[in-house]
């Protein structure tokens, strides 16, 4: 069962994912945060494995929430759900640490779907933001592929598998190690390549040609 924390200024949207979510076997909506800082007292309460977070919100914002999670060491997968689909509000989040950039227009059965997805530790991204971000990553190439030789052989494979798709758990079950042990080496590439989240990595480890 993937525990989800939703995190939406707004009682309606919140209320109309919840009972969407709750539609589809092994998803349950375990908290609800109408604000970011209300998110951030949840968290450690309820242990979600996944956040559903609004951009727009009264106070902190979805990417300094996220960013705040991030800086307390919290690994769960973390999606924007949001009306915006600015360039600069994509990178930002991706750069906050956010897995995956969804937008609120998607049909349900879509968003279901990208859960799913998210689940699995696949990519979350709209084609038309990997292409945003992609280009994005290209621009600051020469300073991170410098970074990436820093990388040892096991980052390296890690990152490859990361960028193909494979959760933690998929990852440690293929090299033999503890899911555990990928997390932490996921954080130390993830470093030495100055990149902030999952997504990034993959993206760039793909414009690469490291996957």
């Amino acid at each position: 069962m993937t525990r989800i924390l939703l995190v939406d200024d707004h009682p309606m949207m919140r209320r109309g994912m919840r009972q969407l979510i709750e539609m589809q076997e092994g998803l349950q909506v375990v908290a609800e945060a109408g604000s970011g800082e209300e998110a951030l007292a949840l968290v450690p309460v309820h242990n979600p494995d996944m956040i559903l977070m609004d951009l727009n919100m009264k106070g902190m914002d979805g990417i300094q929430t996220t960013a705040a999670l991030r800086e307390s060491g919290e690994t769960a997968c973390i999606l924007i759900v949001t009306v915006s689909d600015n360039d600069s509000d994509v990178i930002a989040a991706l750069r906050a640490g956010a897995d995956g950039y969804l937008l609120k227009d998607l049909e349900p059965e879509e968003l279901v779907s990208a859960l799913l997805q998210a689940e699995r530790g696949q990519l979350v991204l709209s084609p038309e933001l990997t292409r945003i971000l992609a280009s994005t990553l290209r621009d600051e190439k020469a300073d991170r592929t410098d970074h990436a030789a820093k990388l040892t052989d096991r980052e390296r494979q890690i990152l490859g598998m990361i960028a193909v798709g494979n959760s933690n758990k998929l990852i440690g079950a293929a090299l033999g190690i503890t899911e555990a042990t990928v997390k932490v080496h996921v954080k130390n590439l993830l470093k030495k390549l100055n990149l902030r989240s999952r997504v990034e990595a993959a993206v760039w480890a793909v414009s690469n040609n490291l996957n």
